[in-house]
């Protein structure tokens, strides 16, 4: 039954995001925290590492889930379930791209939901700092904040500042990610 499940969230999840991975997030987050597959902390960690190994980071999530849920074939089904609405879509647009992009309305459409994904990851952003930094879980709630996640925040925030001004380029996700690791560990 788990594997079905599995499958079919993950269906559900793969049709009905846009935007890639992280547009698919807070879908993943509904349906893991929703059915108890998750904690709010267990998926930020499984966020973490899905953004740090290589692959898209829906499939990664997928796959990982579907592996603590139900072993090898319930990642196996999990990151089918991800992947086939994607792959679909994509063969059917292959075929018919150069005609389907001419059309205004399929542009504003596109153009259209443009905001829509933006909002679903700002808001994602929002509520995992919220949970996560400021340990804050309902509006009534009491605050406690992590000084040591505000600490790696504003160092990796001037870190990124400096590298930025200094060598005229953006500083890599995958060196944030190595820089965030190694503070974690100093001030954890």
């Amino acid at each position: 039954m788990i594997y079905l499940r599995l499958f079919l969230e993950f269906l559900k999840i793969g049709a009905l995001s846009f935007g890639g991975g992280l547009g698919m997030i807070s879908l993943i987050h509904d349906t893991c925290v929703g059915t108890g597959w998750l904690t709010d902390e267990e998926l930020l960690n499984m966020i973490a590492i899905a953004e740090s190994t290589p692959g898209p980071i829906a499939v990664n999530i997928a796959t990982f889930v579907g592996s603590s849920q139900g072993g090898i074939l319930g990642a196996f089904l999990a990151t089918l379930g991800i992947v086939l609405p994607s792959f679909i879509v994509i063969l059917i647009i292959a075929t018919v791209a150069n005609n389907l992009l001419k059309y205004a309305g399929v542009k504003a459409t596109l153009t259209g939901m443009r905001p829509a994904i933006v909002g679903l990851i700002v808001s994602v952003t929002i509520t995992m700092f919220l949970k996560q930094i400021l340990d804050l879980q309902f509006v009534q709630s009491t605050v406690n904040v992590d000084y040591f996640g505000i600490a790696i925040l504003g160092i990796l925030a001037v870190i990124t500042v400096l590298y930025s001004k200094l060598r005229k380029k953006p500083l890599s996700p995958i060196l944030l990610i190595v820089i965030s690791g190694i503070l974690g560990m100093i001030f954890y």
